[in-house]
């Protein structure tokens, strides 16, 4: 399995969203919470001062274009007070009332105007890829992407592919569902398809506008921590079965974990007013029973030198500071300390789910990674399921 990374494009959400911000529009709405005392050390525990978003804050909290009356509508409600025996003056009072309450933004008012934007920011890392690579787009034989918050049919794959005018025979490999796991799982998927054909050339594409997810009517305290989390990013790499010049990475061997009956845990619920990140708190520690046998497989596979071997630069995306620290208490002692640096240094701006690891691939590339020094990518989603490749910087 040789398959040969060029540095990352990424391009991270316009819009600065402070945290400062989100809790002064979350305390305001909810002054009642249970957790409203303790919101300030929530907001700090996380470590996230700022995040980009490729919508701002205003979009996402703004009213619906409907009045309170839903999809009652007006008429049958006007019938209903009349048939109590309401006056038609009372009927036209407590209309105007019901009217003028704001309604939450329907599914087609928060998820249309973010899907445009997702395949905005797509385009945008594609051609920068494209670029970084050096290759023309006429010179991509398969485009795998990957988009979860904002589901479309067509989807991202089409978008693109119109858009950068791929050829009528590039092979179009869309992966919805693929969530925080995106990074990962796309590049061992192309590692496959570049050892079947050595001379194919695949393009990744992973644009997610995770901010959908915020959602102002929920009060529970795992919507205010989705709330302070999510960012919004749009990443790309081409995938070679060759080295060239531009390559940054070779990945070595790849490894797929899913935990049986943790499908409940962490998931996407789309309501009557948009998509909902659902989190269990139990989440976490099942994400670290995939970083213990992720552990098992790296033993394993270097057997005969586990004395010699360590990784260099873990690229991880585990989906919390939790889990990044239990990966830290649970490896080797004689690894080097500082594994996970560019992975935290991420984190301080945001998740960034499927686009995770490709901005941290790209932090470690502008830091000047040395060329030899071995990499482990891992990546923990929903479903519970994780993938993790081994390769060396080149």
């Amino acid at each position: 399995m040789a398959a040969y990374v060029c540095a990352p494009a990424v391009i991270h959400g316009k819009h600065a969203v402070k945290t400062s911000e989100i809790v002064a529009e979350v305390r305001d709405r909810h002054p009642d919470a249970a957790w409203a005392l303790r919101i300030d050390g929530i907001a700090a525990s996380t470590g996230i001062e700022s995040r980009g978003w490729m919508l701002p804050l205003e979009t996402a909290v703004a009213p619906g274009s409907g009045g309170g009356l839903g999809t009652v509508g007006a008429g049958p409600a006007q019938e209903a007070l009349a048939r109590e025996g309401f006056t038609q003056q009372d009927v036209d009072r407590v209309m105007a009332a019901l009217e003028a309450i704001p309604a939450p933004q329907t599914v087609q008012e928060r998820t249309a105007p973010a899907w445009e934007a997702v395949q905005n920011y797509g385009e945008r890392a594609a051609r920068g890829a494209l670029q970084i690579a050096g290759i023309d787009a006429s010179d991509v034989d398969c485009l795998i992407t990957s988009n979860s918050t904002t589901p479309a049919l067509p989807g991202l794959d089409i978008a693109l592919a119109n858009k950068l005018q791929l050829r009528d025979d590039a092979m179009l490999l869309p992966a919805t569902q693929w969530a925080c796991i995106a990074g990962t799982r796309s590049l061992a998927l192309a590692a496959d398809l570049v050892a079947a054909d050595p001379d194919r050339v695949v393009l990744v594409v992973i644009s997610e506008a995770l901010s959908t997810t915020y959602q102002p009517a929920d009060d529970t305290l795992e919507s205010l921590i989705v709330r302070l989390l999510f960012a919004d990013t749009a990443v790309a790499a081409v995938v070679t079965g060759r080295p060239r010049r531009e390559s940054v990475l070779r990945l070595d061997a790849a490894w797929n974990h899913t935990l049986p009956g943790t499908q409940d845990l962490h998931r996407l619920e789309t309501r009557s007013d948009g998509t909902h990140f659902v989190m269990d708190r139990r989440g976490p520690r099942a994400v670290q029973e995939t970083v213990t046998a992720m552990w098992e497989w790296l033993r394993v596979r270097y057997e005969d030198s586990p004395d010699s071997w360590h990784p260099d630069v873990l690229l991880a995306h585990p989906g919390g500071t939790r889990v990044l620290e239990y990966m830290e208490q649970t490896m080797p002692e004689t690894w080097p300390s500082g594994l996970l640096d560019y992975s935290r240094d991420s984190y301080t701006s945001g998740n960034r789910g499927g686009a995770a690891v490709f901005d941290i691939m790209r932090r470690a590339y502008d830091a000047g990674q040395k060329p030899g020094s071995r990499a482990v990518l891992y990546a923990a989603a929903p479903g519970l399921t994780a993938t993790a490749l081994e390769g060396e910087w080149l």
